[in-house]
């Protein structure tokens, strides 16, 4: 997956579960779905375990250093 964007890797899961969700895929299309979507959730997992981590660091980072941080309310 060169070049994947998280985004665009989840808008590509979300069509292969859609699929997958359809009951008009055969058994062998329905593997391959599968495959895909299991490459396309691992790359996903991964992306957000960078991620996680480089907030863990600036906000160890933030703290060390003082400042303030206010509560993420989403």
């Amino acid at each position: 997956m060169a070049k994947a964007s998280f985004e665009n890797s989840m808008k590509k899961l979300e069509i292969v579960v859609s699929k997958l969700e359809s009951d008009e895929v055969s058994l062998e299309e329905s593997l391959k779905l599968f495959e895909e979507g299991v490459k396309l959730m691992r790359f996903c997992h991964l992306r957000l375990n960078e991620v996680e981590e480089k907030v863990q660091i600036l906000v160890a980072e933030d703290a060390e250093t003082g400042g303030q941080l206010e509560e993420f309310t989403g």
